[in-house]
């Protein structure tokens, strides 16, 4: 099976290294949880994945094409939901959705069906012709989910999808995966809430500064390091097992 995502030594830097030699492949119809600390270069390697950053070292591959040189068809294939972005916030969300239907080529009344379908779905059929400028962060994160997945796309990449987002919402979110999962769709999902990444990733990749030091199942990742949840695994294997002494000090300093 030829992956769909393919990267070879990747290498980023600005003013000092973000990604150091990255490694790695993601099948279809994989959901590959991408996670790491703070700057240890998760969403550079999403955004040299989508072509928002051309400037790297190594080899990367997206459904076949080269993203150096097929950067716009590959945009084409896949979706894209950040934590944040820019909305147009004079905007609605119908208008907003009919922009970016139209930027993958979608007919206009195909865009405004699924609109109103989608928008309905996550509670927000109410406020499909409100200008977006007084929606709360939640209601903003759900147009964005909609928005990156309105063409259908073959990969999604989500960088800290949930953001903003209510229990109820993020319940959704996640039988929204699975059942993308199921129809063969490929999610690239980073994230810090390791609950949520253990239990809908296929595979979860660790990268900690700019290197990926693990790849495997829940099960591999726990055999390694004789640990049970993903927080100790993660704990465990980027060196940072103080947390319960620091959450300690922080109580005593408190007081």
């Amino acid at each position: 099976m030829n992956p769909v995502i393919s990267i070879r030594n990747l290498e980023k830097s600005y003013d000092q290294p973000v990604l150091k030699g990255v490694n790695l492949d993601v099948n279809a119809g994989e959901i590959v949880g991408y996670i790491g600390p703070n700057g240890a270069g998760k969403s550079t390697t999403i955004k040299i994945l989508l072509g928002m950053i051309p400037d790297f070292s190594g080899e990367v591959t997206v459904l076949g094409r080269d993203i150096r040189t097929d950067a716009l068809e590959i945009k084409r294939h896949v979706g894209y939901v950040p934590e944040n972005a820019a909305l147009y916030e004079v905007l609605t969300p119908a208008e907003f959705l009919l922009f970016m239907g139209r930027l993958y080529g979608m007919d206009d009344a195909v865009i405004r069906r699924k609109a109103e379908d989608l928008l309905q779905l996550v509670g927000l059929a109410d406020q499909i012709d409100s200008r977006m400028t007084t929606f709360s962060k939640g209601m903003r994160q759900k147009v964005l989910l909609i928005a990156g997945m309105i063409h259908n796309p073959e990969i999604i990449f989500l960088d800290e999808p949930l953001s903003g987002l209510d229990a109820n919402a993020v319940i959704l979110v996640k039988e929204i995966l699975a059942r993308l999962r199921e129809a063969g769709k490929t999610i690239f999902y980073s994230s810090h809430l390791m609950d949520v990444v253990e239990k809908i990733s296929d595979r979860i990749v660790i990268i900690n500064q700019g290197t990926v030091i693990a790849d495997g199942t829940i099960e591999d990742l726990r055999h390694q390091v004789q640990s049970g949840s993903l927080e100790r695994i993660f704990q465990g294997l980027t060196g940072d097992d103080s947390t319960s002494l620091r959450a300690s000090e922080f109580f005593q300093a408190l007081q």
